[in-house]
């Protein structure tokens, strides 16, 4: 049965379809990265690196938001890199699920992002979820890379973002990510703890450091909270539901 599903038509794979939508779907949301990263004060390559080299959405989106709201580079950094956790466990469930070998495994580690991830989970066969994730995870690094600089240009173009109202609309868009996550009462409610540490502690420390505090605040909630919570560990993207 295998053979017969690796010998089955592209066009009628299950995994090959679901993919191609999502690419289409997530890599036109790379313009407004590109536009809202010239925004924070960027360059053109500088957003360009972070979409090819960074590639995770949430974690480029709380970078540049950082930045926006006028914190430092490492600060930045730290935000992004709490969010770029979650990749590492998506890697351990592709590594089980695919078992890419020799230069496949450095590839598959680049693309294993939410989108991809969830394509192929989302597959009942092993052939199926292969062609899942690289028609997914493929497509959305390409798409996403070329809309990037497209809002890129496009912003950069537009002149000083402040004339336009652009220069919070990073964190903006970070928050606008977040909210789908907050279902349940305990989510809302360490959304609210962090939203109250963060801005007691805006005045007194660098931009930036807010959010890395109100981080390890949600860490020790979780720690000492009631028991494992419901979701976290799983991709955020679902196929045919909502987006990254």
């Amino acid at each position: 049965m295998e053979a017969t599903m690796s010998a089955q038509p592209l066009r009628r794979s299950p995994g090959f379809r679901a993919g191609v939508s999502i690419a289409v779907a997530v890599g036109l949301y790379g313009a407004s990265f590109g536009a809202l990263s010239v925004a924070a004060g960027l360059n053109v390559w500088q957003t360009q690196a972070l979409s090819l080299l960074m590639f995770t959405g949430g974690s480029q989106f709380a970078f540049i938001g950082v930045l926006a709201g006028g914190g430092t580079g490492l600060s930045a950094l730290g935000a992004a890199s709490l969010l770029g956790i979650r990749n590492g466990v998506y890697g351990m469930q592709i590594n089980a699920a695919l078992a890419p070998r020799g230069w496949w495994r450095p590839l598959a580690a680049q693309l294993t992002i939410d989108e991809s991830t969830a394509t192929a989970l989302g597959q009942q066969r092993r052939t199926e979820q292969a062609r899942g994730f690289w028609t997914a995870g493929i497509g959305v690094f390409l798409l996403w890379n070329a809309f990037t600089l497209v809002g890129a240009l496009a912003g950069n173009a537009m002149g000083d973002p402040k004339q336009w109202g652009l220069d919070g609309a990073a964190v903006a868009a970070f928050v606008g990510l977040l909210w789908p996550r907050l279902k349940g009462g305990e989510p809302v409610a360490v959304a609210v703890l962090c939203a109250i540490v963060t801005a007691v502690c805006v005045p007194f420390l660098p931009a930036g450091v807010p959010i890395l505090v109100a981080a390890a605040v949600a860490g020790l909630v979780g720690w000492f909270g009631s028991g494992p919570a419901d979701e976290g560990l799983e991709p955020d993207f679902e196929v045919g539901g909502a987006s990254r």
